[in-house]
This record gives C-alpha cells, sequence and structure tokens, in this order.
C-alpha cells in the first residue's frame, strides 16, 4: 500500500452539497448565496458563513431563509452567482468580486414565494427547504458564522419523491457536490445503509 504524504491544501471542501441560501435584505428583496458548508442534524441544518457577507448581515437582522438544493444539471447558475455579492461596497477581502443586488436574474433563475418564510424559493432547485436561524455564533477564529438553522417546510420535485410517501427517493435524487473547488453529481449507488426507509438495489447488495 502506498504511503500516505503529508500536504496543505488551501481549502477542505472535500466534497459536499452545494446550497443557494436565500435571505431577505433590508429593503425586503431576497439575497441569493451560494455555499457549500452545510450538513443535516435531524430537523436542523447546520451552516457555516463568512462574516463580512451580505447572508451572515442578513440572518443577524433577519433569521428566515430558504436553503434551496440545486441539481448537477444547474451548476452552471451557480457558478454565475459564485462571483457576486450583496454587500455595497465589497468587502475588501472579496478580491475579485462584484456586488449585484439582481442574484435571481443574475443566474438566470426565477423566484417563488416561500410559504413560511419571507425569502424566496429558487423555482428550479428540486429540493427546497424554508427555515430559520435558531441561533447564530462566531467561530473560533472570527472569519465564519456558524447558524444552527430550523427546518419548517421542505418542498421537493414530484420527480423525486417515493410514490405514495414521504421520503425522496435516493435514486432520482443527486446533490450538487462541491469537491475541492470543482463541481460533481454522484456515481452510481454502491448500497445503502441499515437505516434506510427507501432499500434498493445497488452493487453492494450483488457482491457474491
Amino acid at each position: 500500500m502506498t504511503a500516505h504524504v503529508t500536504i496543505q491544501p488551501k481549502i477542505l471542501y472535500f466534497g459536499t452539497p452545494v446550497v443557494l441560501l436565500s435571505t431577505e435584505n433590508e429593503d425586503g428583496t431576497s439575497n441569493l448565496a451560494p455555499m457549500s458548508s452545510a450538513w443535516a442534524l435531524g430537523q436542523m441544518v447546520v451552516l457555516g458563513l463568512g462574516v463580512t457577507g451580505q447572508t451572515a448581515h442578513n440572518l443577524r437582522e433577519r433569521p428566515d431563509m430558504v436553503i434551496n438544493l440545486p441539481s448537477p444539471a444547474q451548476w452552471t447558475a451557480v457558478e454565475h452567482l459564485a462571483p457576486l455579492t450583496g454587500r455595497d461596497p465589497v468587502p475588501a477581502h472579496k478580491r475579485g468580486f462584484r456586488y449585484e443586488p439582481a442574484k435571481f436574474e443574475a443566474a438566470g433563475l426565477r423566484p417563488e414565494p416561500a410559504e413560511l418564510v419571507r425569502p424566496q424559493r429558487v423555482a428550479e432547485c428540486p429540493l427546497q427547504l424554508e427555515a430559520r436561524a435558531a441561533r447564530i455564533t462566531p467561530d473560533l477564529r472570527g472569519e465564519f458564522v456558524i447558524v444552527e438553522a430550523d427546518v419548517l417546510r421542505v418542498h421537493a420535485d414530484p420527480a423525486i419523491v417515493v410514490p405514495g410517501t414521504q421520503h425522496v427517493d435516493p435514486t432520482a435524487w443527486q446533490p450538487l457536490i462541491y469537491n475541492f473547488r470543482h463541481y460533481f453529481g454522484l456515481g452510481a449507488q454502491l448500497g445503502h445503509s441499515f437505516r434506510s426507509d427507501t432499500p434498493t438495489a445497488g452493487r453492494a447488495a450483488v457482491v457474491a
């Protein structure tokens, strides 16, 4: 077996789902920001955000949000948003960014109303989670904020739901994955957890 080598990567985005996070600006419009530091704990989603961004600013004042999960086919819309910021003036450390208040239009995405929160949903995203920040805390270095958000309502494209159930079909749904600043979808299923409510045949299940 090859020995490991010690490296110092600039970032540690080791394959995490992309989120388009919509929050409410002071004037009632919706800001839309791509991010990849998000993970779920039951009915809560934990988000990591830059401390100086418009999203963090909005959530400190107005805790409502929509956690929109794009599919791999929407990676170009995500990348259109990547160099944009809703902060004016642009924070000094965001070199190469430009101010853009009309994020939906810039990404070619269609807003639609949420039901329980004020920010708008992204119509094209197959999964949309309406949520509200329950707690916002700084990280130890003061560079990020950690947001614990209670999910209030989940909207799913019928094409990714197991018919007659409340379950997302893992064979139909694919998240967009951000892997060391490159975009990916998922490969073929390998198997499923013993806790799965939607067991499907995978390669692990047919090993002789």
